[in-house]
């Protein structure tokens, strides 16, 4: 029964992104709460679903797989809630988004082309990135603005969905939990990385 929890975490994300959209579609009140509860607990069950996973000796590459493709689609769903609730200051930035998220596809793009897998490096540039977009999420949802954190958070989007596809293309074949370019260098090399389990969630 243990051997599942890290699994009914990861499930639960996707619960709480898709109830999310379905709070909106029936404009259910109060939903930028609700929204900003979801994000919350959705943060805090990737955490753990990772530390569980290790403590039990269940961290497989099939687990992490599953984690890194929930985890984009229940931030699709957070990030849609909220343009359906700030659309103005969507499209006053559509620029710079769309540039975020046409690397974001990139990364699929070169990861399914080069391995035929998504990807799952789940690296510290990225878990970093995830803490800043929390918080932009939760900053937009309640003012429907925002300038410095905004700019700070696609710019470190564009470099660590840069530094991934670095990381895919170094490696020679497809490995699950990459901290940084460094760490796929020395794979590459045929030697065993020593992966930092602080991000490793």
């Amino acid at each position: 029964m243990k051997k599942q929890i890290p699994f009914a975490l990861i499930l639960l994300r996707l619960f709480l992104g898709l109830l999310l959209l379905a709070f909106y579609w029936f404009k259910i009140d109060y939903f930028k709460y609700y929204a900003i509860t979801f994000l919350v607990i959705g943060l805090l069950s990737d955490i753990f679903d990772g530390i569980i996973a290790r403590k039990l000796n269940i961290s497989t590459p099939s687990l992490r797989r599953w984690d890194s493709s929930v985890d984009l689609i229940f931030f699709s769903c957070i990030t849609l809630g909220t343009y359906l609730s700030c659309p103005l200051f969507f499209r006053n930035n559509a620029t710079l988004i769309f540039v975020l998220l046409g690397l974001e596809a990139l990364t699929y793009v070169v990861s399914f082309t080069k391995f035929k897998k998504e990807i799952a490096t789940h690296s510290i540039g990225a878990k970093l990135w995830t803490l800043f977009l929390f918080t932009l999420l939760i900053e937009l949802l309640l003012h429907c603005q925002s300038t410095f954190l905004f700019q700070v958070t696609i710019w470190l989007g564009v470099i660590t969905r840069l530094e991934i596809i670095a990381i895919i293309l170094i490696l020679k074949n497809w490995s699950n939990d990459i901290p940084t370019v460094y760490h796929a260098i020395q794979l590459r090399k045929g030697k065993t990385i020593r992966k930092n389990k602080l991000f490793n969630g």
